[in-house]
Formats: structure tokens, sequence, C-alpha cells
């Protein structure tokens, strides 16, 4: 273990034999950020039953909005992304995430806000339910029990859906985001049933089993994912809008909780620019100059690149016209593969599974979470304290 400025610890070389040792790794994650992850079916079930008590059917009084704003920031902000790529290109209005104080200066008595705040607190979250009720917007909030953001619902007479806080907010995207799912398909903007719930619950209880402490690395999709990131500079692409969605959320996690920089984005976006990443100093380059024989222990961090992980959806086009649009994302991620594989760029592939959005979204998001959380313990850090994002908070707020 090395000390570094600002009081920070931990390894600058990942230890691979951590992961393989459950009761060291449990003693590095004093937080529980593993078994905060791990409950994410749990979170599904409990968030259905609790907006199931709230009256979301009030929403349907006024008919269909002419737009909908998911208001928050950071995992708040990624719900309004995942109802957004659920909802699918034939929604009937615009779904728009604000990530900011307020809410845009069009919205009024026509739309809905969506205030979503893990904590119940967030600046974002609370200025965009006192701006909706404000503006006569129809509005929903999504948060902690007994916060400020419940008392503005309340003051507003609008639907509040109770989020226990039981984890960092980071480790609460299935709690967050159920109830804004439910409360879209309250409007007639989504088609999520209980089966659909049920079935994606199922799959992050799987997968949680799959990239369990106990697991061995060679067995432990979300540890080996881990191992090979380990050291590099990520890049997470996804193939489909929906895979995107999952690899900015990967993004988030690597950053958050292994404090690892990464490059996220749509592979569409990736071949009009990013693409050439591969060619570069960390990619094609890098990889043109390695030693094979070379002890990579002895690189001393000089031998640093790129490490591409690719979401592959592969995904149900039964409501678009023609297979066309999925035989495209196909072939583009076939040829991402293999300009990595020419230039010896190491790529990790997770392929979603599943019969419904939310299900297959699901599958692309609960290893590469395990695996942010893994790729942190094994360099001796903390998942779940951030001390940069301590000391921010208290530096902004001065």
């Amino acid at each position: 273990m090395i000390d570094g400025t600002a009081g920070v610890s931990g390894r600058r070389d990942a230890d691979e034999a951590l992961l393989d040792n459950p009761q060291a790794l449990a003693e590095a994650d004093p937080g529980g950020m593993l078994r905060h992850t791990a409950s994410a079916g749990a979170q599904v079930r409990e968030s259905a039953a609790l907006a199931a008590e709230a009256n979301l059917a009030v929403l349907a009084d006024d008919g269909r909005p002419r737009a909908v704003v998911i208001a928050g920031i950071g995992t708040a902000g990624r719900t309004g992304d995942v109802l957004a790529t659920v909802a699918g290109p034939r929604c009937p209005v615009p779904i728009i995430g604000h990530r900011s104080a307020g809410v845009p200066g069009w919205v009024g008595a026509a739309d809905v806000v969506i205030a979503v705040s893990a904590s119940g607190r967030s600046p974002e979250a609370l200025g965009a339910a006192e701006a909706a009720h404000r503006r006569g917007a129809r509005l929903v909030a999504v948060g902690a029990p007994d916060s400020q953001l419940q008392s503005i619902a309340e003051q507003a007479r609008a639907p509040f859906i109770p989020v226990p806080r039981r984890a960092p907010a980071r480790a609460s995207l299935w709690a967050l985001t159920v109830p804004v799912l439910l409360a879209a398909r309250s409007l007639g903007l989504v088609k999520v049933n209980e089966a659909d719930l049920a079935e994606t619950a199922a799959r992050l209880d799987a997968d949680a089993d799959r990239c369990r402490s106990a697991a061995e690395s060679f067995v432990n999709p979300a540890k080996s994912l881990a191992l090979g990131l380990a050291g590099s500079i990520p890049i997470v692409w996804g193939s489909s809008p929906l895979a995107t969605v999952a690899a900015r959320r990967f993004g988030d996690t690597l950053s958050a909780n292994a404090r690892y920089p990464v490059v996220t984005g749509a592979l569409g976006e990736a071949g009009r620019g990013r693409v050439g990443l591969l060619d570069g100093v960390f990619g094609g380059l890098a990889e043109g100059e390695r030693d094979i024989f070379a002890d990579s222990a002895e690189d001393d961090g000089e031998g640093t690149r790129l490490r591409l992980v690719l979401l592959r959806d592969g995904g149900l086009n039964a409501e678009d016209d023609t297979d066309e649009p999925l035989a495209v994302e196909e072939r583009r991620a076939d040829a991402v593969q293999t300009l990595a594989e020419r230039r010896g760029v190491r790529c990790d592939v997770v392929t979603a599974e599943g019969g419904s959005a939310l299900e297959r979204l699901a599958s692309l998001i609960a290893v590469p979470d395990f695996a942010s959380i893994y790729l942190a313990l094994a360099h001796g850090l903390d998942p779940m304290a951030v001390p940069a994002i301590t000391e921010m908070k208290e530096l902004s707020n001065q």
C-alpha cells in the first residue's frame, strides 16, 4: 500500500490474488459496496411495490403531456437515459434529461417533471420540483422518505415515491429507475409490465450470484473483466442506444468506484472520430512497440495501454419495420472488434440477454457494476468512500 497526496492511499498495481480471497475482499470493502450492488434485483421488487402504493394514476387525468423532463444529477440523471431508451424512438413525446437546477424555460402546465434524488436533497432535484410547482407542471418526485423533496411534493400535492436510502446513489440505480419507468407507464409512454420487472429482477439476481465474491476469477465474469482492465485506459462503447446507456453507466462506476479515467459513448459516434484512439499512442503505436517478453511489472506505468470494452445489444427489433438497423449495429460492432484485433488492442465483449429492453439493459449493467468494485478493491481503494467527492462538496459549500 502507498499513500499519495491529500491522504489518498491504495496500490498503483492491482493485487490479483486479493480478488480470490473472499475474507480479504470483505475486509477491503467495509462499506459493503459488493453487498449493495448485489441487492439490485431486490431494489427492482421493492421500488415496484412502493410505486404501486403511490397514486400515479392521477398523472393520466390530464392526458398525454407535451414533454417529460427527468431532473436529477449523477445516477439520478441516468434514470432519464434509461427511460428514453426503454421508451424507444417511437415514444410519442420527447423525454429530456435535465442535470442542472430549475427546469428548461419552456416547461409549463402541459409538461411533466420527474424530480429524482437518492438523498432527497440534491439542489438539482429540489430546484426542479419547486420550479415545476410554480409553473403548474405535473410533478412526480422520487427520493428518500422524510426528505426535502418529499416536502415539496406534498406541498404541490404531487405523487411521491419513497426510496429508502440504504446505499450510495451510484449503487441505487434500480431503486431510482423503476419508479421513473412506472410513472412514465402511467402516462402511456412505455410498455413495462410486471413480467418485465420480474424477469429483470431475476436477471440481476442471477448475475449477482455469478459475480459473488466467493466465485473465483476464472468463473466470475466481473473479476475477469476487472483484471483485464487493470492498469489500462478503458474505452467502453455501446453498439445500440440501449447498450450506450450501459456503456455510460460503466464509465460512471469506473470513475467513482475504481478512480479510472474512461472514454465512453456510442459505437456509431466512435466511427466518426474516436475510433482513431485505436491508432494512437496508447493503442496501436504502444502495442507495436511492446516487447512480448518484457515483464509487465517492470513497465512502472510507462506501458499504459487502451483496453476496449464493447457492449453489444443484438436485441429485439420487434417494432421496427426492418431488421436493417440491427444488422448495421452488428456489422459495426464486428468491424470495431476486427480493428482492435489488428492493432493488438485487447477487447472484452459483454452481450445483452433477455426478452425485454429492460432485462437486456440489466444484463449489460450488472457485470460491469461488479467489475468496477473489484477493480477498486484490487487497487486497495475503498469503493464506498471517495475522498475527492467529499472534499469537493466541502470546498464548494464554503
